[in-house]
């Protein structure tokens, strides 16, 4: 139970200008090898982002094995880490893309990808309106180093079963690319379900945020038992920390709630009454 990693973040804030996106990841990236983390996360739409969605998203959206993957692959291999970012990702609707988040290997592989469950429909936004949602597929996940890592994103940080179904497929350590808009008592949303997802799954949490002015930054490294080891404020910054399966121990042997739960996550069926059709769960 002694294995520690390094993990980091880079909150920026992406635009429009793609390489522009590479470039800042690319020095974070950088940093990041200079720190011997094993695992750098950076923000959803860290590919391409030019404020309120709309058509030049999915005429921007690129495959899996397109330009920006492709140089996060040279990136990780180049720096012998593991690389998370958010991609504006090709699906099958040619009006709309998938908000994709992937993971590189130190091998320069794409080692996993998670398309988001949960769109933005809420606050004013529809996110729907320009995104496929993702399937309600295994939980993604994979390993860094003896941890493992899962995925999800940004607005999927307010259904917690999201979190629950990673932990129940092994992850120690949860990462959370996010675009968190501000607003009235945003930020009060983001401290307190991020915690409270490390809390009551008593793993680590990742996440990563878009600096202003399109998010509220606050990336933050949560441990089991809730308490902030490295976080940032709104501009763009880089944070890291060391995370270890001893500590993830010791909360448990402390904490069993995990053991004492009497209730499981159970992905309904496509057409479960009250939750709508899997394809179109955000809309619900």
């Amino acid at each position: 139970m002694s294995n520690t990693v390094t993990v980091a973040a880079g909150q920026f804030g992406p635009t429009g200008d793609r390489r522009e996106n590479l470039r800042q990841i690319t020095m974070y990236v950088q940093e990041a090898a200079d720190r011997a983390a094993s695992l750098v996360v950076f923000p959803e739409y860290a590919s391409y982002f030019n404020g309120r969605l709309g058509p030049d998203y999915a005429a921007n959206a690129e495959p899996l094995d397109g330009p920006f993957v492709t140089a996060l692959g040279r990136l990780a291999a180049e720096h012998g880490l593991h690389i998370v970012a958010g991609l504006v990702a090709r699906s099958e609707d040619e009006h709309r893309f998938a908000n994709t988040v992937v993971a590189v290997a130190p091998t320069g592989e794409l080692e996993a990808a998670y398309r988001k469950v949960h769109l933005f429909d809420a606050f004013g936004h529809r996110e729907s309106q320009w995104v496929v949602p993702g399937p309600l597929d295994e939980p993604v996940t994979f390993e860094v180093e003896g941890i493992r890592v899962g995925l999800q994103t940004c607005y999927d940080l307010r259904f917690p079963e999201i979190t629950r179904r990673l932990v129940d497929a092994g992850a120690e350590l949860v990462v959370i690319p996010s675009q968190w808009v501000g607003g009235p008592l945003k930020e009060h949303h983001w401290n307190t379900l991020v915690q409270a997802r490390a809390i009551e799954n008593t793993v680590y949490v990742l996440a990563a945020g878009q600096a202003i002015p399109h998010g509220i930054g606050r990336s933050m490294i949560v441990d089991p038992m809730g308490v902030v080891l490295a976080a940032t404020g709104a501009e763009s910054a880089f944070l890291s920390t060391e995370i270890g399966l001893e500590r993830i121990a010791q909360v448990r042997a402390t904490n069993p709630a995990l053991r004492m739960r009497r209730l499981a996550v159970v992905v309904p069926e496509a057409d479960a009454p009250g939750v709508g059709a899997a394809g179109d769960a955000s809309r619900a």
